[in-house]
Parts: C-alpha cells; structure tokens; sequence
C-alpha cells in the first residue's frame, strides 16, 4: 500500500474489511466461513494493494462475464482460466501433498483439462481409441500396480487427446467421438491400446482467456500430451498425462502441466514395422510406455 493512502483511509477499508467478513458468521459449516472469509480477505487485499480503479473493475467482470458466456457442455472456460493462472496445479499439488509424502513412488498428477467427456466409448485391450482421428498411430502399453507393485486388475484407464490438428472431438461441430475411449486392465495389470501421437497445439484462444494470454504476452501452446484418468476400488483416482520428449514446449507449457516424472519416450517406428499386436501400419509410428502406480485412498 502506498505512503499516500492516509491513516483514515486505511482505517475506513479495514473497517469494510472487518464488516464483510463479520457478515459470514452464520455461515451453514465452519469449512465454509472459514472459504468465504479468506477469500474476503484477499480479494480486499489484492484490491487495496493495487488500488484498483473503478475502470479495471469494470473490465475484469466484464472479462468474467464473457468467461460465462462462451461456456458451454463442450467448452470450460473458467478451468481454462484456471489452467492458465497455475490454480488448477496449485489445487492438485496441495490435495497430492499427503500422497506424495506417504507414497512417493505413486504417478505424479496433473491437471483435468477442459475436455473430459463422461461415458466415452469402451475399446478391448489392445483397442484403437483413435475412431477416426488424424494422426500418426501410437502403440502406448504398461501396467497399473499399487505403490506395493502388486497388479491392478480391472482398472478402469480413461484415455483422451487431440488429432494432429490440435483439436478434440468436442470442438468439432459434427459430434464425432474420436481419440477417446476407456479400457479395463487385465489380471496382471497390464493394458494397451493403439491411439495417436499427441502433437502440440494451442489451448482454445478465441475467448477472453485468449486475449488474457495476448495481453500478457505468453503462449497459448500446450506441450504434446495424452491424458489419462485411472480408477480402481480402494486406491486414489489419479488424473494425469504423459509428454512427448524432445517437445519444444516442456519448459513454456501454458497450464503449467508438465512434470519430469512425466515426461516419456515416444520411440518411432519406420513404415511397414508390425505393431506388438501384429497390425499392419501403413506408415510410420510409434510407441510408448506408460507404468502406472496408483496409491491407497
């Protein structure tokens, strides 16, 4: 706060301050007296640090305004919004700290992204969840354990991307279901499916949260990636990706996403290679390993 803000000034904002989160104490749980109440706090906070004028007030509901009215069932902007603002990995990394420390060998988490779809279709190990898709086909294989390396037999492994183009199947007007799907591990844990090589591509720029990144100067480039989303009785559902080494955006991806743990070889394989299952690819491909440990819930 700036030497210029008289003593009486300061006096009459703490009063508000005080005021507003006094209004709170008839909250229906503690838990939420205790959300509103510190939010109170720092949303005053961050208004008397910067002094914010009556005109960037203006501007920032109206810029959540346009947040509200482009989201759809198909399109979140408010998780883009807090993608890019690094929220959405801060949440994971302090809900993750006990997993951490008490497993520390369980598969990093990472975010959700805008583009999770309920009931995609089911494929057999071994499937192809590409449905069409563009892409260069991708072999990806592993197991599920817990963090005592037993196998996970009949996880439920949810599994979505982007086509080449950069772009899900729910940003296609025409309502296909593509590059997604969901398998079961088998009794020693292990699953496989065929997919397609994640490329990098931008976030959905066209909103508000486009212009914020413009604005700010940063990318709206997301590093290669392929989600999954893993779920077993007894064990802690774990969202997730996996990067493509060598991508040029690891170190600058715009929702902070990238871990080293995460990070794997995606090994091409020359046209005409079989694949493990003994399909036949026109052209090049690759493959990939992914092992997944799960840790107690």
């Amino acid at each position: 706060m700036g030497s210029a803000v008289s003593p009486e000034q300061v006096a009459r904002e703490e009063a508000l301050v005080r005021e507003v989160v006094a209004s709170f104490g008839g909250a229906s749980s503690d838990r939420l007296r205790e959300l509103l109440t510190s939010l109170t706090r720092h949303l005053h906070g961050f208004v008397r640090e910067t002094r914010l004028t009556g005109a960037e007030w203006e501007a920032a509901i109206g810029f959540l305004t346009r947040c509200g009215a482009i989201t759809d069932d198909k399109r979140q902007e408010f998780i883009l919004l807090s993608d890019v603002l690094g929220v959405s990995m801060q949440t994971i990394a302090i809900n993750n700290a006990a997993q951490s420390q008490d497993h520390a060998d369980a598969t990093e988490a990472t975010v959700l992204g805008p583009f999770f779809v309920a009931d995609s279709p089911e494929v057999p190990l071994g499937g192809d969840i590409a449905g069409g898709a563009a892409g260069r086909p991708c072999w990806v294989e592993g197991t599920v354990t817990d963090t005592g390396g037993n196998p996970v037999a009949g996880a439920r492994i949810e599994v979505w991307e982007a086509d080449e183009d950069g772009f899900y199947d729910v940003q296609y007007a025409d309502d296909r279901v593509a590059a997604r799907g969901h398998l079961f591990s088998d009794a020693d844990g292990r699953y496989a499916f065929w997919g397609v090589t994640p490329t990098p591509y931008p976030i959905p720029d066209d909103g508000p949260v486009g212009d914020l990144l413009r604005a700010a100067g940063r990318s709206p480039m997301r590093a290669s990636h392929l989600h999954f989303m893993v779920t077993a009785p007894g064990l802690h559902t774990l969202v997730t990706h996996i990067f493509v080494r060598g991508c040029e955006h690891l170190a600058t991806d715009s929702v902070f996403g990238v871990k080293e743990s995460l990070i794997k070889d995606f090994v091409g394989q020359p046209a005409g290679t079989p694949g493990p299952d003994g399909r036949v690819v026109d052209g090049p491909w690759t493959r990939t390993r992914f092992d997944i440990v799960l840790a107690a819930s």
